[in-house]
């Protein structure tokens, strides 16, 4: 039996009527490439490209992304981990490279595409404009979320009291580890950057069995544990989102981890880089 195509809605954006928005995850596709019946929604080289453009239809009707019986162009990016973001009024002729997209054109769909990092939505309720934002560690170092919502204010008028956030799923602090370099950067970007972090002392049996094969001249006279450092990604747009004025509120985030989730979702590090992508999508119903 075919497993059922699922989307995954923001709880404070479902009840908005104009608008067409959703999260995909690994279920109810045609790709057997990453394991059987896959919605990769990513031109992958592990993966034909009919089988994705099947999944993409099969996806966007499920939205109901659709005018007629015509389906809605879907925007992409060539995604290189920036703070680039266009303002866009119709689908590009030729592929854009970036990590943010915003529009007041209806009948669109803005998408970006994922597989541990997040997929950040905003929506002005007040004026009917959109964006989406795909935000990793170094794009949110460079702050592309808060950017974002500089760039909806700049192009559109919108002000952040009445803009709606949405984070989809992406890795969790559960399970993001990363190197004391990248702690660095956030440490030296942002007030609250150590606060993002948080570690683990790695556990050595032989050392604690056996303290005095580990004898050295520092001080206190043995040589430190290695630590695990794990980053809140979640949190760290979290609050780039508030420090551009949206109200925490208006702020809603999947509890999902693709990491620890890789039954339900794409992950490159729980699937060792062999894996499809999700896409965070985002349109306005015509008026």
């Amino acid at each position: 039996m075919r497993a059922k195509l699922t989307v995954i809605r923001g709880g404070n954006l479902a009840r908005i009527p104009w608008l067409v928005h959703g999260f995909s995850t690994r279920l109810g596709g045609f790709s057997s490439a990453y394991g059987g019946q896959a919605l990769n929604l990513g031109f992958t080289k592990h993966d034909s490209r009919a089988t994705v453009e099947r999944n993409r239809i099969a996806f966007l009707k499920q939205i109901v992304a659709v005018s007629g019986s015509k389906t809605w162009p879907l925007v992409t990016l060539r995604q290189v981990h920036s703070d680039l973001i266009y303002c866009i009024s119709e689908a590009p002729a030729t592929p854009i490279t970036g990590d943010g997209l915003i529009t007041e054109q209806p009948g669109i769909l803005l998408a970006v595409q994922t597989a541990d990092c997040l997929p950040v939505v905003l929506v002005d309720t007040k004026r009917k404009t959109i964006g989406v934002f795909h935000a990793g560690w170094r794009g949110t170092v460079k702050r592309i979320v808060e950017k974002g919502v500089g760039e909806m204010r700049r192009c559109f008028g919108s002000l952040p009291r009445d803009i709606r956030a949405a984070i989809g799923p992406g890795i969790h602090g559960c399970c993001y580890q990363v190197g004391p370099e990248v702690r660095e950067k956030f440490e030296s970007q942002f007030a609250y950057g150590a606060e993002l972090f948080r570690e683990i002392k790695e556990s050595d049996e032989i050392r604690e069995r056996y303290p005095l094969l580990f004898l050295t001249a520092r001080a206190p006279g043995h040589s430190d544990l290695p630590k695990r450092i794990f980053l809140d990604l979640v949190e760290a747009n979290r609050r780039q989102l508030i420090t551009a004025g949206i109200l925490p509120r208006n702020i809603w985030a999947s509890e999902l981890c693709t990491s620890c989730r890789p039954d339900l979702l794409f992950s490159h590090r729980a699937e060792k880089g062999v894996t499809g992508r999700m896409v965070g999508v985002v349109g306005i119903r015509e008026r």
